[in-house]
């Protein structure tokens, strides 16, 4: 690292950080939208919340969906 790259880079160092964490914060996401077990989870939560009545038939079928698609990167 020069002199020159130094001076210049230090003042970019904090917009460097950010863009680092908003990429780790992505990476993230996209690993949980896709694990499996992570959406099996989802998905029982949401039969649950139908089974105990908390939820109709319809926000069953719109929440699956959303699940699923969230999976397969619709």
């Amino acid at each position: 690292m020069g002199l020159g790259t130094l001076l210049f880079g230090w003042p970019l160092l904090p917009l460097y950080s950010i863009v680092k964490m908003g990429e780790l914060v992505r990476d993230q996401v996209e690993r949980e939208l896709h694990d499996p077990a992570v959406v099996r989870r989802r998905l029982e939560e949401v039969e649950q919340a139908r089974a105990a009545g908390a939820i109709s038939e319809e926000e069953e079928a719109r929440a699956m969906d959303e699940i699923l698609q969230g999976m397969i990167g619709w």
